[in-house]
């Protein structure tokens, strides 16, 4: 077991949100090690094989093997089917409600500690392995970042990423292959504008429940694209890590060259080998059909208000939760 405490800066939210792009960005730091959506890591890298983010197969990638090792003695070591049942136990979003309680019976804490110490595990191997001061997972999940503040030695910071809900919705409308499938051809899945509504306000809102049993900071997408460096200065220090401009570098015209981030899932960007490029990104405004638009717009009304999405917004890159 590792003995290691460690640090974690989970990234919440809903997918599409550009928490791929965030991820990397962060993790151009040794002081970062970015591991991608650990909560998938079970299916897909243990049980699927897939790609890591640094081109090679999960079994193949020395990063992840020596985590294993690190972590659990080697990867052989862990009972998936055991994990498997073990998550839909605790990480479901319908157990949401349990796990905000200000206390759990005894065998319901056993559970859920059980669960998040596979996690803290890996987060402190990959620490140990990289020299790294944080580890980002940007797993999203709230169910997830629930089971974990119920952790024992674990530093948990959270970011709730938020971003417009029509160009959430626009975003889950389009076919995108996933590359890290070698063995067949694998697209992530599509979701009607009507549950796109459901899944970012059931999303967003179970965030702000979770703000009040541990430590959240909310960023809006459009703004850390409309000031990068300065999200990344601020996100450093809510995360407890020093400022230094080589942090910021990544984000200089002529950047270094990237460093690949050994990520599990995610957004296909992490593949890409060339400059990471922040930028807008609104064609959803042209591009999301009308009759979507209006079903997303009311659907999502409520906490499009609170984030500013109607009218003028806020002005900020970060809002107190």
């Amino acid at each position: 077991m590792v003995a290691v405490s460690a640090r974690v800066l989970f990234v919440g939210g809903l997918g599409r949100s550009g928490s791929t792009l965030l991820e990397l960005i962060l993790a151009q730091h040794p002081d970062v090690c970015a591991v991608g959506e650990v909560v998938h890591l079970w299916e897909r890298a243990l049980g699927g094989d897939e790609r890591c983010g640094c081109g090679e197969r999960f079994t193949a990638c020395d990063f992840w093997q020596r985590v294993g090792e690190h972590a659990f003695g080697g990867w052989s070591a862990v009972d998936r089917a055991e994990v498997l049942a073990l998550k839909d136990a605790v990480d479901r979003t319908r157990h949401i409600p349990r796990l905000a309680r200000a206390e759990l019976p005894a065998a319901q804490l056993d559970e859920v500690r059980r669960y998040a110490d596979l996690y803290t595990r890996i987060y402190a191997a990959a620490m140990a392995v990289t020299g790294a001061r944080l580890v980002v997972d940007s797993s999203k999940h709230a169910s997830t970042a629930f089971a974990l503040r119920w952790a024992d030695d674990l530093d948990l910071r959270v970011l709730h990423l938020v971003r417009d809900s029509r160009a959430v919705a626009y975003s889950w409308a389009k076919q995108v292959r996933r590359p890290e499938v070698v063995d067949a051809e694998a697209y992530m899945p599509t979701f009607s504008p009507f549950t796109v509504s459901k899944l970012w306000t059931a999303q967003n809102a179970a965030f702000h429940l979770l703000a009040t049993r541990a430590p959240v900071v909310r960023l809006r997408y459009e703004d850390f694209t409309a000031d990068p460096r300065g999200t990344v200065a601020r996100l450093r220090r809510f995360a407890g890590l020093p400022d230094d401009p080589e942090a910021l570098r990544v984000l200089d015209p002529s950047p270094a060259p990237l460093r690949r981030a050994h990520s599990i899932a995610g957004n296909p960007l992490r593949f890409n080998a060339g400059p990471l490029r922040v930028r807008q990104d609104d064609a959803w405004r042209t591009a999301l059909p009308s009759r979507s638009r209006v079903v997303v717009s009311a659907a999502t009304l409520p906490l499009r208000l609170r984030y500013g999405y109607v009218g003028l917004g806020r002005p900020g890159s970060t809002e107190a939760p």
